[in-house]
C-alpha cells in the first residue's frame, strides 16, 4: 500500500471503534512488550550497526526503557482511560459533570536516529494506551534499527492499526501532506519547524520534542569529583548524540581548573587511556555529522581528547577549555562528544546570560547550596533537568518529558504521554427530572434576580 492508502485504511479501522475498549489496548500493549522481548538480540545488533552501541548500553538506554514505558501503561491504562467526575456548579443543578479522555484517532509518530528504538516505541506505547492507530516513521539515518522496527511491528499488528513507513525525505514529505489527527515528532529544530508548518495547514495538534544547547552549571559549592563523574557519563553516552546531554559546562571561575582536571580523570576512568579502542564506546552516526563535529574542534583549546578515527567515524571524548560564547562550538547544538567549559564569577551572571539564550531542553545544576538551588529552579527556564546529576530525568514514566519554547512543545512519558495522545472531553450530563426556569426568556428579574446572583457567586 502507498502512504495515502495506509492512512485511509487506518482511518476506516479507527472509525469502527475497535481501538476504544481498554481490554483491546491492554492486549496490544502486551503484544508489543512480548515482541520487544523476542527481538532483544536483533535490536542490539541493529543499534551496534547504526551507532556502535554495546549490548549493555542498548538495553540500559533503549530496550529496557521501552519495556518500562509499556509496563507503566499496562498497570495504569485502566485508570487513565476512565472518565473523572468533577464539581458541578449550583447553577447547573441537577447534573453530573465529568471529563472523558478520548483518543485523537489516526496519529503519526516521526522519530530520530540517535535513540531510534526508544524514541519510536515509547510514544507508540502511549498512542496505543490512549486508543489510537499509528503510522510510525523511523529515521533513514538508522537503517538497521528501522528495519528491525518494521519487522517487529509487522509481526505484532495489522497495517490498518500500526504501520511502519521507511525511507527518507520523500516519504517524510508525503506523510506530512496527509491529514492526521495528531502528529508526534522528535528531531531537530529545523525539521520541527517544517513539521509545524505542515500541521498548521490541517490545524492538526502536535507534540514537538526538539533540542538545544543544554547548560550544565557547576557552582563553587559543588562536589567536584562526583559532578565530573556524572557529567562525563551523561555527556559522552552515545558519543554525545543525546538530545538532553550537557551541551556545555558553565562553571564558577574559582573551581574551573579543578573541575577540568576531574573531568580528565573521569574520562580515563570510564573510557580508558585510549577511548577509541574501547569496544563499549560508540561512533558518530554518519560522515556528514562526523565532519561537522571535526569543524567544531579547536586544538588550541583542547584540554583532553581531540583524537578522531575517520575509518570508524569516532571522536574521542573531548574537553575544550577557555571557550568563549563567540567560539564556533557555542553557535549550534553540538550533538557529539565535545564538551566546552565556560566560566562565571557571580551566579547572578548565569541568570542574565541564560535569559538571553533560547530556552534549552534540559538544564543541570551541581551545587550544595540549597537556597541557590531553589531560586535557580524557579528563575531559570528549561524543559526539564536535574540537580546534582544529568540526563536521568527522562528515564522515568512518573514524570512528563518535554521541551519549552525553542526546545519543543508538549510532553510525554507515563500519564503525560497518555494525555498527549488524548483529547479530554468536558461533558455535563443534565438530569431530566427537574428544570430550573430562571435561564429562559422572558426573564423574570424580580423573581429570580437575587437567586441568580446567589448561584453565580
Amino acid at each position: 500500500m502507498n502512504i495515502h492508502e495506509i492512512v485511509e485504511h487506518q482511518r476506516r479501522f479507527f472509525l469502527t471503534g475497535a481501538t476504544l475498549p481498554v481490554p483491546f489496548r491492554v492486549d496490544m500493549l502486551r503484544r508489543l512488550r512480548d515482541a520487544v522481548d523476542r527481538f532483544e538480540g536483533p535490536i542490539g545488533e541493529a543499534l551496534a550497526a547504526d551507532l556502535g552501541k554495546s549490548s549493555y548500553e542498548s538495553f540500559m538506554c533503549e530496550t529496557g526503557l521501552v519495556r518500562g514505558e509499556i509496563s507503566y501503561m499496562l498497570r495504569h491504562v485502566g485508570r487513565l482511560a476512565r472518565e473523572h467526575t468533577v464539581h458541578t456548579p449550583l447553577a447547573q443543578f441537577a447534573a453530573r459533570s465529568f471529563q472523558k479522555p478520548s483518543p485523537y484517532g489516526n496519529t503519526l509518530i516521526m522519530s530520530p536516529w540517535n535513540y531510534p528504538l526508544l524514541l519510536t516505541l515509547d510514544p507508540l506505547a502511549d498512542a496505543i494506551a490512549a486508543g489510537n492507530t499509528a503510522v510510525v516513521k523511523p529515521s533513514a539515518y538508522a537503517p538497521a534499527t528501522s528495519a528491525v522496527i518494521a519487522e517487529l511491528l509487522g509481526e505484532c499488528f495489522p497495517q490498518e492499526y500500526v504501520a511502519v513507513v521507511t525511507g527518507g525525505r520523500r516519504e517524510n514529505a508525503a506523510l506530512l501532506e496527509e491529514a492526521f489527527d495528531f502528529v508526534f515528532f522528535t528531531g531537530s529544530q529545523a525539521v520541527g519547524r517544517e513539521v509545524l508548518r505542515h500541521t498548521a495547514e490541517h490545524l492538526t495538534p502536535a507534540v514537538l520534542e526538539l533540542g538545544g544547547k543544554s547548560p550544565c552549571i557547576v557552582d563553587e559549592t559543588a562536589k567536584l569529583p562526583l559532578a565530573a563523574r556524572r557529567i562525563v557519563f551523561g555527556k559522552y553516552l552515545n558519543c554525545g548524540q543525546t538530545c538532553v546531554a550537557p551541551d556545555y559546562v558553565l562553571c564558577h571561575s574559582s573551581v574551573k581548573d579543578r573541575l577540568v582536571e576531574a573531568l580528565r580523570k573521569e574520562i580515563r576512568r570510564q573510557y580508558g587511556e585510549a577511548p577509541l579502542q574501547n569496544p563499549d564506546y560508540g561512533r558518530i552516526v554518519n560522515e556528514k555529522h562526523f565532519q561537522r563535529l571535526l569543524g567544531l574542534l579547536d586544538p588550541s583549546k583542547t584540554a583532553a581528547g581531540g583524537q578522531s578515527s575517520p575509518g570508524t567515524l569516532q571522536i574521542a571524548p573531548t574537553i575544550l577549555d577557555n571557550v568563549t560564547y563567540s567560539d564556533p562550538v557555542m553557535q549550534e547544538e553540538i550533538f557529539g562528544p565535545i564538551l566546552p567549559v565556560l566560566t562565571f564569577d557571580r551566579f547572578e551572571e548565569v541568570y542574565g546570560r541564560l535569559a538571553r539564550q533560547p530556552k534549552p531542553l534540559a538544564l543541570y545544576l551541581f551545587s550544595e547550596d540549597r537556597p541557590r538551588i531553589r531560586e535557580a529552579m524557579g528563575r531559570l527556564r528549561f524543559g526539564g533537568g536535574c540537580v546534582n546529576d544529568v540526563v536521568i530525568h527522562l528515564a522515568t514514566s512518573a514524570m512528563g518529558f518535554g521541551g519549552v519554547g525553542e526546545s519543543g512543545m508538549g510532553a510525554y512519558h507515563g500519564k503525560a504521554g497518555f494525555a498527549a495522545f488524548s483529547h479530554t472531553k468536558s461533558i455535563v450530563d443534565k438530569k431530566t427530572w427537574m428544570d430550573l426556569p430562571m435561564r429562559y426568556q422572558p426573564y423574570q428579574k424580580a423573581l429570580y434576580g437575587r437567586l441568580l446572583h446567589l448561584f453565580l457567586r
